[in-house]
């Protein structure tokens, strides 16, 4: 298990992380969203030991990384990092050997892993020669290539058309479910809905919310409900009802739960009711809530 444990990063005067805490469980998915300057970068810098926090540390299973620990790691950075005049398949047994794989070996971890990103026939071609989703794809590869025991990835499916996406998230996926701790960063949050297990919410530096993606969705929508019913009109003069959306017969409102049993009474009473209960949010819903609340704190 990954944790960042307080930690806190200042440039100049700007707050770049404000006592940061998150984990990031083994064989799960962890989601990284924010908006763009929330932190995430940064954040994952830290823990890479690429850049040094002011406070705070960051711990593998209860222990300060280190040096030697982060050489296991795989990691992808937002921008890409390979040199573009290297064949691709040259460049990525580059990559192994310098984590202590003999030749043959890497030789054989780079074939696999370009079969299974599907760049097996652009093994001997330049990186810059590539298209930009294919070079995504081929720092996927460069963070994988030495079979990691942990993945850090900002930004993955950046520039990927949704075949690629679909190719990059079965791999994340596949290590992931051999006990390895992923964490990645994306805008793309229809994406991280479907892939993850755990969401870590960022703004101004602050992680706003954390936690496994059904208790964010349960902890959300726990005061919101639909109701469709041949009238929904009336919600609006209930006491201890805040109407949040209405189309034609059906209607979203926020109330506590005895309000909302007090609704469906009524709503019964009035005629035929077609749907009641508890609206499960979209992480884009959780989004925006999160980043309006942070927005009003400030």
């Amino acid at each position: 298990m990954i944790t960042l444990e307080g930690v806190t990063k200042r440039y100049g005067d700007l707050l770049a992380l404000d006592e940061a805490t998150f984990t990031v469980q083994p064989g799960r998915l962890t989601g990284f969203v924010g908006a763009n300057g929330a932190g995430k970068t940064t954040a994952m810098r830290i823990l890479m030991g690429v850049l040094r926090a002011d406070a705070g540390q960051v711990l593998l299973d209860g222990q300060v990384l280190d040096a030697a620990t982060r050489r296991r790691f795989g990691y992808m950075p937002e921008e890409r990092g390979l040199y573009p005049k290297m064949r691709v398949a040259e460049q990525l047994a580059y990559l192994a050997t310098l984590h202590g794989f003999d030749r043959a070996s890497a030789d054989a971890r780079v074939h696999a892993l370009l079969e299974h990103l599907d760049l097996a026939e652009r093994a001997r071609d330049p990186v810059e020669s590539l298209s930009l989703g294919n070079q995504q794809r081929a720092q996927v590869a460069a963070a994988l290539v030495h079979d990691p025991s942990v993945l850090v990835l900002d930004e993955p499916f950046s520039g990927l058309d949704p075949i690629a996406v679909d190719m990059v998230a079965q791999v994340l996926t596949e290590h992931a479910a051999r006990g390895v701790p992923v964490l990645f960063s994306s805008h793309q949050l229809d994406l991280v809905e479907r892939l993850c297990d755990d969401l870590v919410i960022i703004a101004g530096g602050t992680i706003r919310a954390c936690g496994a993606r059904e208790e964010l969705r349960e902890r959300h929508g726990a005061s919101r409900y639909a109701l469709v019913a041949a009238s929904t009109g009336w919600l609006h003069d209930e006491p201890g009802v805040e109407v949040v959306e209405t189309d034609d017969d059906r209607s979203v409102f926020a109330a506590d739960a005895d309000t909302a049993q007090h609704v469906l009474r009524t709503a019964v009473e009035r005629g035929p009711v077609h749907q009641f209960g508890p609206v499960v949010p979209s992480l884009a819903e959780i989004f925006r809530e999160v980043m309006t609340d942070a927005q009003v704190t400030r």
